[in-house]
């Protein structure tokens, strides 16, 4: 989300590329190697976040405030589907949080393949994994994530007493595995 600390990672994977190039094994996808230093890369920063407290610049601030009185957020509502309104109602921190609750090995194909567009054996390649791991880690992440977002949900009477909303009986009582 900011454009600095991408640039940063992005020369941090090339050095690391650099540096490990002797690593590097021909004929063995090129993409994918610099996707996992990238991904390593951003989870050893990640992790070092983590441990920090959270900062926001005056400016930051300033601007939102700014754009809030201004009518920035009305007007940004208008024309919205029912379903875009729903998902503001989960905060950013909420979906972190149910994300960050997942199993790394879950998480990690989830982000790979509903946030960065990444393929099946794409992801395989990325993670050292076969492709019907990756399919199941998907299924299971997925599965998973949703439970989590419906909890939330439910917590906060966003949803319905609609019984076709919740999870099925099989997914109530499907928790991710921690095998590979």
């Amino acid at each position: 989300r900011n454009p600095a600390d991408a640039e940063d990672l992005v020369q941090e994977t090339y050095l690391r590329a650099y540096r490990g190039f002797g690593g590097f094994r021909e004929g063995t996808n090129l993409k994918a190697w610099l996707y996992r230093i990238l991904t390593n890369a951003y989870i050893n920063r990640y992790r070092k976040q983590q441990r920090r407290p959270d900062e926001s610049s005056l400016d930051d601030v300033e601007d939102f405030f700014l754009y809030r009185r201004l009518g920035g957020l009305e007007g940004a509502r208008a024309g919205r589907s029912a379903e875009d309104e729903l998902l503001e109602l989960f905060g950013s921190s909420e979906v972190k949080e149910a994300l960050e609750s997942l199993p790394e090995q879950f998480r990690l194909a989830v982000l790979l393949a509903d946030v960065e567009g990444f393929s099946y054996k794409e992801i395989a390649e990325i993670l050292d994994v076969p492709v019907g791991t990756v399919m199941s880690r998907l299924h299971r992440g997925r599965k998973a994530l949703q439970k989590r977002l419906y909890d939330f949900a439910r917590d906060r009477r966003l949803t319905g007493a609609d019984p076709a909303l919740e999870p099925s009986d099989d997914d109530k009582h499907e928790e991710p595995a921690t095998r590979g």
